[in-house]
């Protein structure tokens, strides 16, 4: 057998879009309003996103969403509504878990709170849901339900879903092929944790844990180190993360992400910290706005300008390395199997360790309580064990001179260091650190009873406030018109920033400061009042019940768990439907993940890449557990197999 090639995590990994992608020409799809979409944890996240540029956000609502340890009251999602919609954006509620019988009946009350709280989509896998009494609220297909090809987002349209959300494991070509067949909008994950299984195909932790992740309890057993071998015992690696992913960062292919059709980049994060939720969303909001600049024919999703007090750096927040997995096909560089962790970014190397402080080389500034960490050598590694790295945290900084409280065990001169705690960035981060402006002009004039003042926002809406007060004349008009301008500008306890002011001949006329001052207020509060009304919730789109679904058998990897999802399918066109693997009790030999990650190749065992190499099934050790490891060579993926193992 040919000798494995390990994979060099440190290969760049922000792969530029080649030059036959960028040649293509746009795909012709119904908008042109580009939508960033962020994670909100809760209230304050999602609020937080918004002041940073996110023209939407996800949030889990009580129950049933794919993030159980992520839910939020109606009452929450009602303010959130009421603080996204003042800049016209927009806020979805995750309901993609699937249910049973029951749950479904819980569902629907649910979501008639959802609805009224002032929501705009529902997320959803369970396709019962399409069969219960539910407001008319916009749909979108959840990854959860497995969305890869263009029939079945042209089914998803047909029987009424607004907006899908794409697998992952996409590439430009493959999402271009969708975006011909469906006028939905296309959402695609940008930013963040990949799961190595294609979404709603992972059986993996309810097999062994009992932990389903379709229930959103998923116990993450991927990201566990593995002994990888043969079936003849030849091992070929021993306690690496052979299924822990890197994170996603589409940052370098968002124009062409755009010509393929995608309006809607989605931001992972539902269960990361504010930072991460500020940071990562003030990133690519400013990687937007810079296409937006220079495609005019392209337009924000909601109302507003952001200004940050920092300079986002994706690098700085939670992540595992950055990959922009398949979407420019298949390349090296998508997993790191050393560690699952936060890793950091490089900073530097080991100079010199005294008793009290290690010195190093670096060209980063360093802050008291950065935290720092680096590998364990080799020989030292605690077999199938994830802790390979160690961390520690700075004391004091003195230049490169840093002073630790314990001097970190294990640590060796020439050893890499990475911070994945910048003190100084989370500082600013934990105050307020963007701010939201809408552009508006003022014209100010006279009327027969006194004087009026109309505001504009740069989006169509208008309100007009007067005064009824006498026509005094000013005894000094350049003075007046300086009053005017100075009371008027006063708009910083607002979301506003005046851009003009038309006086037309008002300066010629004594107007107190404190009547501007009034003016000003009453016409702030009726364009707020104007844009709330101007805001019109997206509406549902009519169903079609004679839709036909694009196969007529369905696996227990479909995930139908109720009744009512059966039915819906029964009533378009599928003829077999199996039970969802958590309630099917004769599954044996399961495909418990179904993944295009294939460690074939990442280990230079490909048929397809070495000459005389088979594909046979591999064996893969996860703690106590053994699976099998199957590969469809045809389809470039990768089955981790096991008995029907649930507890």
């Amino acid at each position: 057998m040919n000798q494995p090639i390990i994979f060099d995590p440190k290969a760049p990994q922000a792969l530029p879009v080649s030059d036959e992608a960028r040649i293509l020409t746009p795909i012709d799809v119904a908008s042109n309003r580009i939508e960033l979409l962020a994670p909100a944890k809760n209230l304050e996240y999602g609020k937080e996103a918004i002041l940073h540029g996110a023209d939407a956000v996800y949030i889990g609502g009580p129950a049933f969403g794919a993030r159980a340890t992520a839910g939020n009251s109606i009452a929450d999602i009602k303010e959130l509504a009421t603080f996204a919609h003042q800049y016209h954006a927009q806020v979805f509620v995750a309901l993609n878990t699937t249910m049973t019988n029951d749950e479904l009946k819980q569902a629907e009350k649910l979501i008639w709170q959802i609805y009224e709280a002032g929501a705009d989509a529902l997320i959803i896998q369970d396709m019962g849901i399409l069969q219960l009494d539910i407001p008319p609220i916009a749909l979108h297909a959840s990854t959860q339900m497995d969305n890869r090809t263009p029939e079945k987002a042209a089914f998803l349209e047909q029987v009424g879903f607004t907006q899908v959300v794409l697998a992952r494991e996409l590439t430009l070509p493959q999402i271009r092929e969708v975006a011909k067949k469906t006028k939905m909008q296309l959402e695609f994950f940008i930013h963040g944790a990949l799961c190595v299984s294609y979404s709603g195909l992972c059986n993996i932790s309810h097999s062994y844990s009992g932990r389903s992740a379709n229930k959103g309890e998923c116990s993450q057993m991927c990201r566990l180190p593995c002994n990888l071998t043969t079936r003849q015992g030849e091992v070929i690696v021993e306690n690496e993360h052979l299924l822990s992913l890197k994170d996603n960062n589409q940052t370098a292919n968002l124009d062409a992400l755009i010509d393929a059709g995608v309006r809607s980049f989605k931001i992972e994060g539902r269960l990361k910290d504010l930072s991460y939720v500020k940071n990562v969303t003030a990133h690519y909001r400013q990687q937007l706005d810079a296409i937006l600049a220079k495609r005019p024919e392209l337009e924000s999703a909601s109302h507003g300008r952001c200004e940050h007090t920092f300079n986002p750096d994706p690098e700085k927040s939670f992540n595992r390395g950055s990959t922009d997995y398949f979407v420019n096909e298949r390349t090296d560089g998508v997993s790191d199997f050393r560690t699952p962790k936060y890793l950091g970014e490089e900073v530097g190397t080991v100079l010199r360790i005294t008793k009290d402080h290690i010195e190093i080389a670096s060209e980063h500034t360093f802050n008291n309580g950065d935290g720092l960490g680096y590998f364990v050598s080799h020989h030292e590694k605690a077999v199938m064990s994830d802790h390979k790295t160690v961390g520690f945290r700075v004391n004091r900084a003195d230049g490169n001179k840093l002073y630790t409280l314990r001097m970190p065990e294990q640590l060796r001169v020439g050893m890499t260091l990475y911070r994945n705690h910048d003190q100084a960035f989370e500082t600013v981060l934990s105050k307020e650190s963007s701010k939201r402006i809408l552009n508006v002009d003022m014209s100010i004039t006279t009327t027969d009873d006194g004087f009026g003042l109309t505001i504009n926002d740069h989006y169509g809406h208008q309100a007009t406030v007067t005064l009824n007060v006498n026509h005094e004349p000013a005894k000094d008009s350049e003075r007046s018109l300086a009053t005017l301008n100075k009371q008027l500008k006063k708009l910083g306890s607002t979301d506003y920033l005046l851009k003009q002011l038309s006086t037309n001949g008002v300066e010629n006329y004594f107007l107190p400061a404190s009547a501007l001052n009034g003016l000003r207020r009453d016409a702030i509060t009726a364009l707020d009042q104007a844009r709330v009304d101007g805001y019109e919730r997206p509406q549902p789109w009519q169903r079609n019940d004679s839709a036909v679904y694009p196969t007529n058998s369905l696996s227990f990897l479909d995930n139908v768990v109720n009744d009512k999802a059966k039915e819906f399918y029964q009533k378009h066109g599928v003829i077999h439907i199996e039970d969802a693997y958590e309630h099917n009790k004769v599954v044996n030999d399961a495909p418990l993940m179904v993944t295009r990650h294939c460690l074939r190749f990442n280990f230079n065992l490909c048929p397809k890449e070495v000459p005389g190499i088979i594909a046979d099934p591999m064996i893969l050790e996860i703690g106590n557990d053994t699976l099998k490891l199957v590969f469809d060579c045809v389809k470039c993926e990768m089955m981790v197999v096991g008995s029907n193992k649930q507890v």
